[in-house]
């Protein structure tokens, strides 16, 4: 009977061991939440993150116009334009055979400068067409 008792407390030990261990991890848990939910915001607050996002292929764009869509940022805002002018763009010229194609090389020069403009967290026009895309996709 002994054997028994002392095995049903041990269990007892155990468990309550093992609840306050599980009450530790979950405020760890809600802790570590809570800083990531902070830095996430930060950087959506952050319209130089959403910018350079929009300038990662297509799907990029998406998620940057997705992620304005919830917080308003001018800087994202412009950029979002300017990438889906871009965009636009390079799919017209590479429908023309050699001439767009080599065309398409200046696109990709253009996309360079708007990146840069982008890591600068300033806003700069793509030369030529960037106004247009600007008036074009002010609705964006």
């Amino acid at each position: 009977m002994a054997d028994k008792k002392n095995v049903g407390d041990d269990l007892n030990d155990m468990l309550d061991d093992a609840k306050e261990k599980t009450k530790e991890f979950a405020k760890e848990a809600k802790e570590t939440a809570s800083e990531i939910a902070e830095d996430a915001k930060q950087v959506l607050s952050d319209g130089k993150n959403v910018a350079i996002i929009a300038h990662i292929t297509i799907i990029g764009w998406i998620i940057a116009l997705v992620m304005n869509n919830n917080n308003k940022n001018e800087l994202a805002s412009f950029y979002i334009r300017q990438m889906l002018g871009l965009m636009i763009f390079a799919l017209i010229l590479s429908f023309i055979p050699m001439v767009g194609w080599i065309l398409n090389l200046g696109v990709l020069v253009l996309w360079i400068i708007s990146l840069i403009g982008a890591f600068e967290g300033e806003k700069k026009l793509i030369p030529l067409l960037g106004p247009q895309f600007q008036d074009w996709f002010k609705s964006l």
